[in-house]
């Protein structure tokens, strides 16, 4: 499945996870990654504008999280029939995370893995499903909720959790969950909509 682009694929991995390396992004790429973070800044966001705008805020942010809801759980089943090991339990030299430690894969490091939830990455899916819905919902914030995906699908890389073709999957996966909720919610949800007031 993964052999036409696997030297690419493999060669990229290496840039992002081996060579690009920076202290920088080694504090800031596992902040990225962290869905814990993600659904705080969530939450502030859905008390805000739930103060700003009232119903229609609360069932935007309620279609926002169905889509990503959606997007976790269909990933997840791609997950389990793919069964792509990821990089770190297969690349000698990988960069990744331990309880908050970077460690290194030693040089003479064998795969011991055969089966793993490498492909597709649901953190890039998700993200994805987020940001195309965001802008949906709230066409004011214009195309800037798409970095949201560039930048975690990055750090999934960087982590050594994902492979660039796992957060290139995740990322049409996560568009193409995100057009089906939109086109449910515009043929079945749209009219039960609250009227703004003002």
């Amino acid at each position: 499945m993964f052999a036409i682009a696997s030297t690419i694929d493999l060669d990229l991995f290496l840039l992002i996870n081996q060579q690009w390396r920076l202290g920088l992004f080694d504090f800031i790429m596992p902040i990225l990654s962290s869905m814990g973070v993600l659904f705080a800044i969530l939450g502030v966001a859905f008390i805000y504008a739930m103060r700003k705008g009232g119903k229609r805020q609360i069932i935007f942010f309620l279609i926002l999280f169905a889509g990503m809801g959606l997007s976790d759980f269909t990933t997840n089943l791609i997950k389990k029939q793919v069964q792509r090991v990821r990089p770190l339990n297969v690349i000698a030299e990988t960069y990744y995370q331990e309880s908050g430690q970077w460690q290194t894969r030693p040089t003479d490091f064998v795969q011991t893995k055969e089966r793993g939830r490498s492909f597709p990455s649901a953190h890039s899916s998700n993200s994805m499903c987020l940001a195309i819905l965001a802008i949906l919902l709230w066409p004011a914030l214009k195309k800037w909720p798409l970095f949201l995906p560039l930048l975690v699908g990055y750090s999934r890389v960087y982590l050594g959790k994902h492979y660039p073709t796992d957060v290139l999957g995740g990322w049409l996966w996560g568009l193409a969950v995100a057009g089906i909720v939109w086109l449910a919610w515009n043929k079945f949800g749209k009219r039960y909509m609250p009227q703004n007031k003002d």
